[in-house]
């Protein structure tokens, strides 16, 4: 796990804050375009964020740079409370409990006539 260059103090905003998300941007580079090419520069498999902003910019980014073929299609942008999650989770919690297995199997209900 390793931060972009541009983090904490220095931190650098995706553009979606400053209403940039509803923009379309004819000089220059987007600046999401910009914060995802730093994070692609690291060879991520994960992007992560806490802000939902940020969220929709970056991975409209990444899906932009998946299709011109400048970034793995492996990568994915997520939350980080979906890394927290993913990080507590045993192996139980994505089996269904007995209940749901029952249900699971019980055959459709006759429509009522």
């Amino acid at each position: 796990n390793e931060e972009m260059h541009r983090h904490k103090e220095r931190g650098f905003c995706c553009g979606a804050g400053g209403a940039r998300m509803w923009m379309e941007e004819r000089i220059g580079k987007r600046i999401n375009d910009e914060r995802v090419d730093e994070a692609l520069a690291l060879n991520p498999d994960i992007v992560s964020t806490a802000c939902p902003f940020c969220l929709v910019m970056l991975t409209d980014s990444v899906n932009g740079k998946k299709n011109d073929g400048k970034a793995k299609e492996t990568v994915q942008v997520v939350d980080v409370a979906q890394l927290l999650l993913d990080s507590v989770k045993t192996p139980l919690d994505d089996e269904p409990s007995a209940g749901e297995a029952d249900s699971e199997n019980a055959p459709e209900p006759e429509p009522v006539k």
